[in-house]
């Protein structure tokens, strides 16, 4: 799964942009998203990892979510996945464990949509591909589901199987 931070405040001028936090509006979104993310609990492989960007905004993202992940699943803050770029974050993913079955990732755009947008083959649910399509907005949450090991991602088959939007719910 891969999770766009919420909304950001850009009222601080000069403030370093890793440090900016989430606005009013980014912070109701991904409260919402964190109701999502307890629904898609129910019929998705219990998540084994959490990756998150160590910018404030996404930090701020990931705590508001945090309740509705499991309790006991591991969160790690790692600077590489403050990126923009997609390849870097497919590079992460292909590392990734291949007895991790399911991971969610908190950071940024452009590289969460392209990520996407790779992955989402042949198969994908039509309707998030249309929303994937138009844009992925902050505190969107596009669920994946990857065929094979993590090492062949985007070699592999996946399709994108939801594609949320905080204004969906």
């Amino acid at each position: 799964m891969l999770l766009r931070h919420g909304k950001s405040d850009w009222s601080t001028p000069g403030l370093d942009d890793a440090e900016r936090p989430l606005a009013a509006r980014g912070e109701r979104a991904a409260g919402r998203m964190g109701g999502r993310l307890a629904q898609a609990a129910l019929t998705l492989p219990a998540l084994d990892l959490v990756l998150c960007s160590p910018a404030r905004r996404a930090r701020e993202t990931l705590a508001l979510i945090r309740p509705a992940l499991p309790e006991a699943v591991p969160v790690h803050e790692e600077a590489g996945l403050y990126v923009f770029e997609p390849d870097p974050l497919l590079g992460r993913l292909r590392a990734l464990e291949e007895s991790l079955a399911a991971v969610l990732v908190v950071g940024h755009n452009p590289a969460l949509e392209q990520v996407a947008r790779r992955l989402a083959g042949p198969g994908s649910d039509p309707k998030a591909l249309s929303r994937l399509a138009i844009k992925f907005p902050t505190a969107a949450l596009a669920e994946l589901w990857i065929e094979g090991p993590w090492s062949t991602l985007a070699e592999a088959p996946s399709r994108l199987i939801a594609f949320d939007r905080p204004r969906d719910l």
